[in-house]
C-alpha cells in the first residue's frame, strides 16, 4: 500500500505560522509512496543539510489537491533564514489534516530517523 504525501514549498514570512497551512505557496511535488516522516521526512531533512538527491517526485501545478494523500510537507524557506519544516498527517478523509512536526531539518531526523544500530 502506498502512503502519498505531497511535498510545497512556502517562504517564510512574519506573521505566517509553520504550523498552519501558507496561503501561498511557490512549487509543489507528489510523491507515490514511502511518504511518512521515517521515510520522506527525513530523506527531504537529510537532502537539506547535505544536498542528498531524493528521486520520485513529481512536479505538480500549484493548484492540484488530492483527496487519497496521507502526509503534506512544507519546506518553508527564505534568504539568510534557516529552512523549517512542517508536516501535516492526514485525518483519515483526504480534507483535514493535523500539524505533526514542526522545526529545523536536524530536529526532524532526531525525532524520527530509525535507530539502525545493533542495539536498537
Amino acid at each position: 500500500m502506498s502512503t502519498r504525501a505531497q511535498i510545497r514549498f512556502a517562504t517564510r514570512e512574519a506573521g505566517v505560522n509553520f504550523n498552519e497551512h501558507p496561503s501561498a505557496i511557490h512549487a509543489q511535488f507528489y510523491n507515490h509512496s514511502d511518504g511518512y516522516p521515517e521515510g520522506l521526512g527525513v530523506e527531504i531533512a537529510e537532502s537539506l543539510l547535505d544536498s542528498t538527491k531524493i528521486e520520485g517526485w513529481e512536479v505538480e501545478h500549484l493548484d492540484t489537491r488530492h483527496g487519497d494523500l496521507e502526509y503534506v510537507y512544507y519546506i518553508w524557506q527564505a534568504p539568510l533564514k534557516t529552512t523549517w519544516i512542517s508536516i501535516f498527517e492526514g485525518m483519515g478523509n483526504g480534507l483535514d489534516f493535523e500539524c505533526i512536526f514542526v522545526g529545523e531539518p536536524q530536529k526532524l531526523i532526531n525525532k524520527y530517523k530509525q535507530n539502525t544500530n545493533y542495539d536498537g
